[in-house]
């Protein structure tokens, strides 16, 4: 079976990271980011062993943006599949010289990958749940398990709003997984809010944004996504929304 990225072909310019600057919102967003800085100084007192994952969707860049700007002890690192849009690439350098800071990145062992491509196909992940896992394993949880190699806490940029999968996300959790603390500042967060920070502190944001991509990941599992469509209905979107996650996030 062959999916193309995008089945839609959307025109640019997305209205809905664009969302009217009312005075409540502007408020709200002005109360949420001093609530999210006062858990990252915390959690950064708390454990000085500390980094924050970067994907480089709209809510990490801000996550980003804060940080840097507040010179907060946290390291940054990002996890390179081999396979992402040519935008997010871009947006990695944005990043590097906007706020003078160049994140760690890991990426996926070359002997798995060359492995699994030998052996199943370089698409293989369309071809069944257990193949699309095993490419995420090998080009995301297992690179994340190096990244928090001696960590204390990490920190991420999902919403409870986002999917089905997230619904009852805390602020800070346990991660039993990878045995550490977990932390996610924008859990309560809306998407007007992500989008009305990101224009009050002109964050550099992924282009593909433009473009109906609401959740961006590898290029050949991520499409645009029609009015009305879930957040992250353009993410492995032949699968049951109830269970698409990469592995990253998934509880024990």
């Amino acid at each position: 079976m062959s999916f193309g990225v995008s089945m839609l072909k959307p025109a640019a310019n997305n209205p809905a990271i664009r969302p009217q600057l009312t005075d409540a919102l502007i408020a709200s967003v002005h109360t949420k980011r001093a609530q999210a800085l006062a858990l990252l100084q915390s959690a950064a007192a708390e454990f000085p062993a500390i980094t924050f994952a970067n994907s480089y969707g709209a809510e990490d860049m801000v996550l980003t943006d804060l940080i840097s700007k507040e010179n907060l002890p946290i390291e940054i690192f990002s996890l390179d599949t081999g396979r992402l849009p040519a935008e997010t690439y871009t947006l990695m350098g944005e990043v590097e010289q906007t706020y003078v800071i160049k994140p760690l990145v890991f990426f996926p062992k070359h002997e798995a990958v060359e492995s699994y491509v030998r052996t199943q196909g370089i698409n293989a992940f369309y071809e069944s749940i257990d193949l699309r896992k095993a490419c995420c394993h090998m080009r995301k949880v297992e690179p994340l398990q190096r990244a928090l190699a001696n960590k204390q806490a990490w920190i991420t940029g999902m919403r409870a709003e986002q999917a089905a999968t997230r619904a009852s996300l805390p602020v800070r959790e346990f991660d039993a997984g990878n045995k550490l603390e977990k932390f996610n500042p924008l859990s309560d967060w809306t998407e007007k809010e992500v989008w009305a920070y990101i224009r009050l502190f002109e964050v550099p944001y992924n282009a593909l944004h433009e473009q109906f991509y609401p959740s961006i990941g590898c290029a050949p599992c991520t499409r645009a996504v029609a009015m009305g469509e879930d957040i992250r209905a353009g993410r492995w979107w032949w699968e049951n929304p109830d269970s698409k996650e990469c592995g990253l996030h998934v509880k024990k």
